[in-house]
């Protein structure tokens, strides 16, 4: 249990309650000093190794022995991100490099009060993995035998990643499946498309910041100007994932009518000219290329058949999102 305070840490004298700006809080009777209570943070990584979750058994309470995300708190002169990678060297001996925050937890600790957990996706960049601080065992589990978890906390940030993950993993396996059987050429577009895939959704947030800087200064879309940055991100974020289910086949014209005749009606009721939404549709085009060729995912002596075959997939989701956004604003 976390132990209450008993004495004043300045004058010595007896700690009492006392409301302050309509908090009760910790405040001496002798130098009426008060005393806040803030969030400890605590932080966790998520490394995934094809589709296998670095886990830790817990050498300690709370949880001794049970599974968890590499987990602890962080320390006083070191960021946040540099607490997360310093946790997973001293419990799995790897090392990384973040990804992305994925998740923010508030969490009442019986042992250690208010905590906020921060995970964040890493990729394993060198070490070996072994146990270390706080941790008995140190492993991969395959994503379908993820053992239960301590804290209520990982589980809601691996749903969170497991379910961010879900489309993506549906696109490797159907492409997977088409290269069981295709000739040579075939799978080396399917190789292609998978690298382009991974570029894509590694290199999202990258793509999504730049289409909104470029969405708030271009003559063509000037209208978005005074538009929510989160609305805008959303919009971008469900297109480019609309793109990647593309590529790997697991996304079908109704749905891509559906949404775009849906859009078009949307932002017409807004009073954004079509101009602009077409202009800011081919926006996204230019920074999802500009992205994966300065990440090397098309190289320059591909063979002049894969880069057409991509070139004609991106060109029909376009051409189809193009026209049913004029669709929705001829309804």
């Amino acid at each position: 249990m976390k132990k209450q305070r008993k004495f004043c840490l300045y004058c010595g004298g007896q700690i009492t309650k006392k409301k302050e700006d309509n908090v009760l809080r910790d405040c001496c009777l002798g130098c009426h000093s008060f005393f806040y209570d803030n969030p400890l943070p605590v932080v966790s990584t998520i490394v995934d190794d094809t589709r296998q979750i670095l886990l830790v058994k817990r050498d300690r309470a709370p949880f001794k022995g049970h599974w968890c995300l590499p987990t602890g708190f962080a320390e006083s002169g070191e960021s946040i991100e540099d607490a997360a990678l310093r946790e997973l060297q001293e419990e799995t001996g790897l090392k990384g490099r973040i990804i992305r925050l994925l998740d923010v937890d508030s969490y009442k600790s019986r042992f250690y009060g208010d905590l906020l957990f921060l995970t964040f996706v890493v990729e394993k960049s060198g070490g070996k993995i072994s146990a270390g601080d706080d941790s008995i065992q140190a492993r991969f589990w395959p994503i379908n035998e993820i053992p239960p978890l301590a804290f209520r906390s990982n589980r809601r940030a691996l749903a969170a990643y497991i379910k961010s993950k879900k489309d993506y993993w549906a696109i490797l396996d159907a492409i997977e499946h088409r290269d069981d059987k295709a000739l040579p050429a075939r799978k080396a577009a399917n190789s292609m498309t998978r690298r382009l895939i991974t570029v894509i959704l590694r290199n999202k947030e990258k793509m999504i910041d730049q289409w909104i800087e470029e969405m708030t200064t271009n003559p063509s879309t000037a209208e978005y100007r005074n538009s929510e940055s989160r609305a805008l991100y959303n919009i971008c974020d469900k297109i480019i994932s609309q793109i990647t289910l593309w590529l790997g086949n697991v996304y079908d014209v109704d749905r891509i009518k559906n949404f775009y005749i849906k859009l078009g009606l949307e932002r017409k009721k807004t009073g954004v000219k079509i101009s602009g939404v077409l202009s800011a549709l081919s926006l996204i085009r230019k920074h999802i290329w500009d992205v994966a060729l300065a990440q090397g995912a098309l190289q320059k002596n591909l063979d002049l058949y894969m880069t057409f075959e991509l070139q004609r997939r991106m060109t029909i989701f376009f051409d189809l999102a193009t026209f049913y956004i004029t669709r929705g604003y001829e309804k």
